[in-house]
């Protein structure tokens, strides 16, 4: 085989290593969901499979968001940008009118019916859209701070601040996290990132002072055991859960955590149960799968000799890979309690439908590189 082709032969091989992570992260999400959420949905609704079922067409339509995302011209994408960064934010905008569902406190979702949608998630990919876009475009003027610094600034303080109001604050923080290591990579001065990183700091922690509710999860955070039968609860709970699994796990479908001790079981905290349930190996698991997408994902991004599928991709990788990372420090009690599922494991569609998307745009940039 000559060089060329054996280097093209990697490549191919490489796409079904990024797939392959994401397929088993999808197909252990429906074992966990099943496992997690029957007790729960037959109190719910009487029917054990309700969420199971849900999920199973959840996956379905992901495996289509996936492979119409994998194949559709990229040049189409890209010229729609503006499109898509003004779709997101009216989306966000109609969480805040009587069109957003209101739960828990906060108006994050869309009534579509028997399904709701999480404009957050959309909004992510129309960020990392718009940024790719801007840092490819504007790579002799980044170091500048009226046109290179101020406009991405604008558009990530703007979904930030729609965030705020529905409020969620780990949403804004997630797109802050977007926002500056995008532009970190992409060549914005560091001057002008670490300046308005200390004012970002400055305002959350001014955020989490003057909210009663943040101020006892921070602290809550910090100390959870100490108050592990009010705030603290839902964490002391997942590190039980935890802590039961040991190497192998209780065995699945044998975990307690689920029998209404851990909310969320199914899912914010299913990582919780699978812990229980499959132990250290379960985890090692996801793990594993987190750590190959990263890789692959990093490893297309810098493989692109166009500078806009370069951070495109990287941007969308960092939506996983950083989702995941979150919802684990949350699961293990490392960060602060906040609404962060599991890419392709968690319950729910929206979340799901974008890390379809995300995967099957990155097979997308990486075989468009090799035409």
């Amino acid at each position: 085989m000559s060089g060329e082709k054996k280097q093209e032969h990697i490549r191919e091989m490489a796409d079904w290593w990024l797939l392959g992570s994401a397929l088993v992260l999808m197909g252990l999400g429906l074992i966990m969901v099943y496992s997690a959420s029957g007790v729960m949905a037959e109190r719910l609704f009487a029917d054990s499979d309700h969420f199971f079922l849900r999920q199973s067409l959840f996956a379905v339509l992901g495996l289509a968001v996936m492979g119409v995302a994998a194949w559709i011209p990229m040049g189409f994408v890209y010229r729609y940008v503006y499109l898509w960064l003004l779709a997101a934010l009216i989306l966000l905008g109609l969480t805040l009118t009587p069109l957003g569902v209101r739960a828990g406190g906060a108006s994050r979702w869309l009534d579509l019916g028997s399904f709701s949608l999480q404009p957050l998630e959309l909004a992510k990919v129309a960020l990392v859209m718009y940024l790719g876009y801007f840092l490819s475009r504007k790579q002799d003027k980044l170091r500048t701070f009226s046109v290179g610094f101020v406009p991405p600034v604008v558009i990530t303080g703007i979904i930030a601040g729609m965030l705020l109001l529905q409020p969620d604050f780990g949403g804004a923080v997630f797109m802050a996290m977007l926002f500056f290591t995008m532009s970190m990579v992409g060549g914005t001065r560091l001057l002008y990132l670490l300046s308005s990183g200390l004012l970002c700091l400055g305002f959350g922690a001014y955020m989490i002072a003057s909210s009663p509710y943040r101020l006892k999860r921070w602290l809550v955070f910090l100390h959870p055991f100490q108050s592990a039968a009010d705030a603290g609860y839902q964490v002391v709970q997942s590190l039980y859960g935890l802590g039961l699994g040991g190497l192998l796990g209780q065995g699945l479908g044998a975990g307690k955590q689920k029998l209404f001790f851990l909310p969320e079981g199914h899912t914010d905290f299913i990582v919780s149960v699978l812990g229980e349930e499959l132990g250290f190996a379960g985890l090692s698991i996801v793990f594993i799968c987190l750590g190959v997408y990263m890789v692959r994902g990093l490893t297309i991004a810098l493989g692109q000799d166009s500078l806009q599928d370069r951070f495109t991709a990287l941007g969308l990788c960092l939506i996983v890979v950083i989702g995941g990372l979150l919802n684990l420090a949350v699961v293990m009690g490392a960060v602060p309690p906040k609404g962060l599922p599991m890419p392709f494991v968690s319950y729910g569609g929206s979340n799901l439908m974008v890390a379809c998307l995300c995967t099957g745009l990155l097979v997308n940039i990486e075989r468009r590189s090799r035409r």
